[in-house]
């Protein structure tokens, strides 16, 4: 007994020096709040800031407050977004600038353009107005943009377009107190350009991109620029390898579909001149080179067939293989571009000259033949090889006496420029040689002067290039 009873006694002390610890602790720490508590009373009103003190009490911003979340600041569970602003009244204004980052490339063979830039939207949605005392904005990404209405733009004939995701999704969306908002986007679009060739390499291009919204008509949405040509900007260091940027500028139309309505678009045109420096290099030149050398033929002699046939099938080949490769980078268009006519010109003088030794190569074959069957016929033909030993004696052949300026100079050109004419005057006082020899004028002048045509050729077929690159240029240019 006496043992349960000093038990007994022992736990009912621990319980009391535990209680009495537990209210010591509580104390202490009452008292230090107390004591932080007066500390901060005398620093904010006990007897204020002194005159000229630089510290200043900054008055609280909710905005800025992070016990505050951003939706519940904001709304968004009190309000429909699907629906747009002020649904069921006027149009809702939404103002347009970009900043073009950048422009890519420019594909004629698919008649495209591909530009990167900014596009920034205005407009004011009162259901997103928050207090402020310091008309401070909000700024938020991307993830608050799927749970608030934002205008459904697209690009109107756009091919491929993408908003950048590194390294997160390139989307800004600012909220002002008083509803306004600002959303802005990094886009790439791929978009087509109408492109007349007709002039090529000599063109001057002018493409567009439209900006329309997607289900909203201007009966529920205004779309406009906002601030004219000024809401285009463009970075100064935009250059394209094969164009010069010459200007851009903005309008603002109206597109009618059949089914929906009328829309709001928006149009940021640019135009494109082309550099024609490369296209001299790579085509113009080369081809000229080509028909120069095609001239050449005209000065070598006409019996060296082995040096005049391959040069003129090199040319002919070589601007064949200017054209494909012209050909080649460019769209199968209907019409002829300015380039096409410059080749197929040049081709034509490269294949004219070819057809023109043809034609001499052919002309002097039929000189040969009617000499030879004039010799057969004459009686005797002593003499006729060389003009200058031309004694025939009239009593017995009937001729009468040829000087050699009668005759002219019958043979092949080896004497130098001496002209290729065999001129035979017969003097038919003979009746049996009047009956052997036909008095045809086939064989009485038979002189065919082709090495003339060689000389004519020398001066009519640069003469003619030379005039065609005239009026080629003075047309294009």
């Amino acid at each position: 007994m006496q043992v349960d009873a000093v038990l007994v006694l022992f736990c009912v002390w621990l319980v009391g020096a535990a209680g009495k610890m537990a209210q010591s602790r509580g104390h202490k720490l009452e008292t230090y709040k107390q004591s932080r508590l007066r500390r901060e009373t005398r620093m904010d009103g006990g007897g204020g800031h002194k005159s000229g003190s630089p510290i200043y009490k900054r008055s609280p911003d909710m905005t800025k407050s992070p016990m505050t979340k951003s939706e519940q600041l904001l709304r968004i569970d009190d309000h429909d977004f699907t629906m747009r602003p002020a649904f069921g009244g006027p149009p809702i204004p939404v103002g347009v600038d970009v900043q073009v980052e950048s422009l890519d490339t420019i594909s004629e063979v698919d008649m495209d353009f591909t530009m990167t830039l900014y596009l920034r939207h205005y407009w004011k949605d009162e259901r997103l107005a928050f207090p402020s005392t310091n008309n401070q904005s909000m700024t938020f990404d991307s993830r608050l943009v799927k749970k608030i209405w934002v205008p459904d733009m697209f690009f109107v004939h756009s091919k491929r377009s993408f908003i950048h995701d590194t390294t997160t999704d390139n989307v800004m969306l600012r909220v002002y107190p008083d509803g306004n908002v600002l959303y802005s986007l990094r886009v790439t679009v791929t978009a087509m350009c109408n492109m007349d060739l007709s002039r090529f390499p000599l063109d001057t291009q002018t493409c567009s991109l439209e900006i329309e919204s997607y289900a909203y008509t201007d009966d529920d949405l205004m779309l406009y620029w906002k601030k004219g040509n000024e809401s285009l900007n463009t970075d100064d260091r935009i250059s394209l390898s094969q164009f010069l940027i010459q200007k851009f500028h903005t309008t603002t139309k109206l597109a009618f579909y059949s089914s929906t309505g009328w829309y709001n678009r928006l149009y940021i045109h640019f135009t494109l001149r082309r550099h024609i420096f490369f296209f001299l290099l790579q085509t113009y030149f080369p081809a000229t080179l080509m028909v120069m050398l095609s001239w050449v033929s005209f000065w070598i002699d006409r019996r060296a067939v082995p040096a005049r046939v391959p040069l003129g099938i090199t040319t002919v080949l070589t601007m064949s293989t200017i054209i494909t490769g012209v050909n080649a980078s460019m769209p199968r268009v209907s019409y002829i571009k300015a380039v096409d006519i410059y080749l197929w010109v040049s081709f034509v003088f490269v294949f004219l000259s070819v057809i023109e030794y043809a034609a001499v190569n052919y002309l002097s074959t039929v000189q040969e033949r009617k000499e030879r069957k004039l010799r057969e016929r004459l009686p005797c033909t002593c003499g006729i090889g060389n003009p200058d030993e031309m004694m025939i004696d009239p009593q017995i052949t009937g001729y009468g006496s040829m000087d050699v300026n009668t005759t002219g100079n019958y043979g092949m050109p080896e004497n130098g420029g001496r002209q290729e004419r065999i001129l035979a005057q017969v003097a038919l006082n003979d009746p049996q040689i009047a009956s052997q020899v036909k008095p045809s004028r086939g064989y009485v002048n038979i002189w065919i002067d082709t090495h003339a045509i060689d000389k004519y050729s020398r001066v009519v077929f640069p003469g003619a290039y030379i005039l065609f690159n005239i009026i080629y240029w003075s047309i294009y240019s």
